[in-house]
C-alpha cells in the first residue's frame, strides 16, 4: 500500500481539493482508498458531507487513544473510498500532545496497522509544519506537494523541504517526495507558464505531467458534498484529476525515485 501526505504550508493551493478528488478518482479506478483529514478546519470532511458537529469519533479521538481505527473510519458513498474525519477539537491536539512521550509518533502508533487493508492512504495535512503534520510525516512514506501556479505560492516550499530533510534523517528514513502537483493553472497567463517552468526545472523528474486547471466546477463541488467526478464528470476538473490518478498508478510501474535532496528554492 502507499501512504501519502499532501502537504504545503501555504493555504489555498489546492491541497484539500486534490486529496478529495485524487482519492475519489483512485477509487473509481478500482483502488481501495482511505483519506484522512488531519486539518482542524475539517474542509476535507465537509467536502464529503460529513456532519463535523455531530461526530461520535474523529481523528482527534484516535490521536488521544479514545477509539480504535475501525470506530472512526466512515464509508463514503463512493465505492472503495473511506474517510477518517476531523473536527474543531483537533485544534487543541498540538498543545495537548506537547507533554506526551513520543508525541511525534502518536498517529503512527494508533493508525499504522489499519492502513494495510488499503491500496492508498491520503493524508490532508494542515497548512502548517506543526506537531500534527509531523505525526503524519513519521507515518507515511511519500509526500505530494500541491503548488499553485502563482508567484507567492512557491515561497514557502523551501521551508517545507528543510522540514522534510529533518524528518527523513531523524524520524522516518523511508520518507520521499514523489510528486509535485501543479494546481489552479490558468493557461492564458504568462505567469502561470513561467511558474510551471521554474517548478519543473527545480524539481526535475518529480513534477506530474498532469496539470490541474482552474475550474469553476471544482470550486462548486464542495458545497454539494461531492468529488468532482460525481458532481461534474464531464468537466475539466474531472478530466484533470482522473488523468492525475492514472499517472499516480503508473508510478508503481516505475522504479521508486530516490529521496529528494534539499536545494535552494528558485523563489527563496
Amino acid at each position: 500500500m502507499r501512504s501519502i501526505a499532501l502537504l504545503n504550508q501555504k493555504g489555498g493551493v489546492g491541497k484539500t481539493t486534490t486529496t478529495v478528488n485524487l482519492g475519489a478518482c483512485l477509487a473509481k479506478l478500482g483502488k481501495k482508498v482511505l483519506i484522512v483529514d488531519v486539518d482542524p478546519q475539517a474542509n476535507l470532511s465537509v467536502h464529503f458531507g460529513v456532519d463535523i458537529y455531530n461526530l461520535k469519533y474523529s481523528i482527534y479521538n484516535l490521536i488521544k487513544g479514545e477509539c480504535k481505527p475501525s470506530e472512526v473510519i466512515l464509508r463514503t458513498y463512493s465505492n472503495g473510498l473511506d474517510i477518517i474525519p476531523s473536527d474543531i477539537d483537533l485544534s487543541g491536539a498540538e498543545i495537548e500532545l506537547v507533554g506526551v512521550v513520543g508525541r511525534e509518533t502518536v498517529l503512527k502508533e494508533y493508525l499504522e496497522d489499519a492502513l494495510v487493508q488499503y491500496d492508498y492512504a491520503l493524508f490532508d495535512c494542515p497548512p502548517s509544519l506543526g506537531l500534527l503534520t509531523l505525526n503524519v510525516l513519521t507515518l507515511v512514506r511519500e509526500i505530494f506537494i500541491p503548488v499553485q501556479t502563482e508567484f507567492f505560492a512557491l515561497r514557502g516550499v523551501s521551508k517545507l523541504l528543510n522540514t522534510f530533510e529533518i524528518v527523513r534523517k531523524r524520524l522516518n528514513n523511508n520518507l520521499q517526495i514523489t510528486g509535485i502537483i501543479l494546481c489552479m493553472y490558468i493557461s492564458r497567463t504568462r505567469l502561470s507558464k513561467e511558474v510551471v517552468g521554474k517548478v519543473k526545472e527545480h524539481f526535475e523528474g518529480r513534477v506530474f505531467n498532469t496539470i490541474i486547471r482552474k475550474n469553476v466546477k471544482l470550486s462548486e463541488s464542495p458545497s454539494h458534498g461531492k468529488p468532482i467526478i460525481s458532481y461534474a464528470p464531464e468537466s475539466y476538473g474531472s478530466e484533470d484529476y482522473m488523468s492525475l490518478a492514472r499517472e499516480v498508478i503508473r508510478q508503481e510501474d516505475l522504479k521508486n525515485p530516490c529521496p529528494l535532496e534539499h536545494s535552494s528554492h528558485p523563489y527563496q
